[in-house]
């Protein structure tokens, strides 16, 4: 709300154990004491004024920030570690003659970027390598506006490695016959933004970014809060809880499933769960590892400590899966899903979690937001955009074509119909009895 906080969560030194994890007690057990003497409190953090953020999401040296009637605003995030540097997050290296880091709009809900890896745009591809050119999508951030639409900003300035140059402006808005009011999130997921608006699920194809197009739209979505996309489905939460919607032809989407959850206020999708920012109830643990078939496994407030959850992500750190949770005016809350010690089956692709709370950090203002850890091994978009570079001669990813290969037929989904003598276990019923039998 009122700052931008940028919160130490792990050990400076190898291994960086974070901090009141399993792992913090067994490599840093008089760290872990004091920690926990503190009352799980913690110590390190540094912060910026913001004016209203929404939405953030870090990339490179750069932090990006949705906020309200400020529009978007940058801030230069290269130094937060650094003791030689009194004000650790800047907004305004140089005077103004020297930059302009922000693109005003009326009223800014949220920031996203195609990735959140560093991007090279203007790379000049190798024949030899087999690369594939870098889409233009990736020189934009994309900005949801609840009166203008949808607003996109080249942000290929900021990686030029010139500190000089950074002047941000507009390079289109874009709501047709106001399609996009009331845009309050969104997500980019290969040539396709999907935009939670007044009118439902909006699905806009950014083949060629400054000539975008409406494709779809999905008008069940009422009251739409945020939106994630993994693979053939798009998770949306609204204003009955969280709505799965099958995407496998983004130009042709359908709504597969719905799932009551009080108070849904954001998600985010790992493998074969989605977290459900659910407010005043805290998180909703969904198992959708049958994306049309969403199971609430389980609702989590650490004892009634969650109880205005607006956001949270997950992500691995030393063989362990963790939450970062914003939750409101009690700040940054921490918890620990798998280890070791409690979570049997803990190294599998998708094990069941324990959730528990390690550690929590007070803010100033309320907690909305938290930025998406990176994404570390991604080679290729949804699209078939490639995104890494390969090191081998005649490496590359493959494309949307190939890729379709595994699991479209003759352009239809492809599903094997089982014989009726010996039917194979479902999917998600094979992986359980594995668990179990790994048990």
């Amino acid at each position: 709300g009122e700052s931008i906080e940028a919160v130490a969560v792990t050990e400076w030194d190898e291994p960086q154990a974070v901090i009141g994890s399993s792992l913090h007690q067994i490599v840093y057990p008089d760290f872990h004491a004091a920690h926990e003497k503190r009352g799980k409190e913690l110590e390190v953090a540094h912060h910026h004024h913001a004016h209203g953020s929404r939405s953030v999401q870090l990339r490179g040296e750069y932090l990006y920030s949705a906020e309200d009637h400020f529009g978007l605003v940058v801030y230069d995030a290269a130094n937060v570690d650094n003791k030689d540097f009194s004000e650790r997050i800047v907004s305004s290296p140089f005077t103004s003659f020297g930059q302009r880091p922000t693109v005003k709009t009326k009223h800014a809900t949220a920031v996203a970027l195609p990735t959140n890896m560093p991007m090279a745009p203007g790379r000049k591809t190798l024949p030899e390598n087999r690369e594939q050119a870098i889409h233009s999508i990736y020189r934009y951030a994309f900005i949801s506006d609840s009166e203008e639409g949808l607003i996109l900003a080249d942000v290929t300035t900021m990686t030029d490695g010139d500190p000089e140059n950074n002047f941000l402006s507009r390079a289109l808005t874009f709501n047709p016959g106001g399609a996009l009011t009331g845009a309050t999130n969104l997500t980019i997921a290969g040539n396709y933004a999907y935009v939670v608006a007044d009118g439902g699920l909006v699905v806009v194809d950014f083949s060629s970014p400054l000539e975008p197009q409406i494709v779809a739209t999905v008008p069940e979505i009422s009251g739409g809060t945020a939106v994630a996309v993994q693979f053939r489905y798009a998770f949306v939460t609204d204003a009955v809880g969280l709505a799965v919607v099958d995407i496998t032809d983004p130009r042709r989407p359908k709504l597969a499933a719905r799932l009551p959850i009080d108070d849904a206020r954001n998600v985010y999708v790992a493998r074969t769960y989605a977290w459900v920012a659910a407010g005043k109830n805290g998180i909703a643990i969904v198992d959708v590892e049958r994306p049309d078939r969403p199971r609430l496994e389980r609702m989590y407030d650490a004892d009634g400590r969650l109880d205005d959850v607006y956001d949270v992500k997950v992500g691995s750190t030393n063989a362990s899966l963790f939450a970062y949770v914003a939750n409101g005016s009690h700040g940054l809350e921490v918890l620990q899903l798998t280890s070791p010690a409690t979570t049997p089956g803990f190294a599998g692709f998708s094990p069941a979690t324990e959730p528990r709370l390690i550690a929590h950090r007070h803010v100033k203002g309320v907690a909305r937001a938290i930025s998406k850890g990176l994404d570390r091994d991604r080679a290729a978009d949804e699209s078939g955009n490639q995104v890494a570079i390969f090191n081998r001669l005649g490496a590359r990813p493959m494309n949307l074509e190939e890729m379709q290969r595994l699991y479209l037929r003759n352009g239809a989904l492809f599903t094997v119909n089982p014989g009726p003598e010996t039917p194979p276990l479902p999917l998600g019923e094979s992986i359980r009895a594995t668990k179990e039998n790994s048990r």
